[in-house]
């Protein structure tokens, strides 16, 4: 059975930072590109960060663009995503993305950014 688990969120002020991590179970995450997804109440659910199978190759929406940084550990099958300077429009449910053959979602982390 697949699993992606997400852990790492919560509550933090403006200017804060958290790490978010997805651990995967029952794939090899190594033969899949992995992302990280956020939805905000009443929005879309938007993709912000990617990263390659080798972890050669990220990319970011310009919002997150300088202050979130994806990586991988393929050996610990482990996505992780460190978000720093965090504004309160960064507040989301956030979810961890794994593409190959097939696509499969965790079940999301909270993450809320207020004084």
């Amino acid at each position: 059975q697949v699993r992606l688990v997400e852990s790492g969120g919560g509550m933090v002020q403006p200017g804060g930072s958290l790490r978010l991590s997805c651990a995967a179970s029952g794939l090899s995450s190594s033969r899949y590109a992995m992302s990280w997804y956020r939805q905000a109440p009443g929005k879309e659910r938007e993709r912000f960060a990617r990263i390659s199978i080798t972890g050669d190759s990220t990319s970011y929406t310009d919002s997150v663009k300088g202050r979130f940084t994806i990586s991988r550990d393929n050996a610990k099958n482990t996505v992780y995503l460190q978000m720093n300077s965090l504004k309160p429009e960064d507040t989301a449910v956030y979810y961890c993305n794994a593409r190959g053959e097939r696509v499969y979602w965790g079940q999301g982390t909270q993450v809320a950014v207020s004084s």
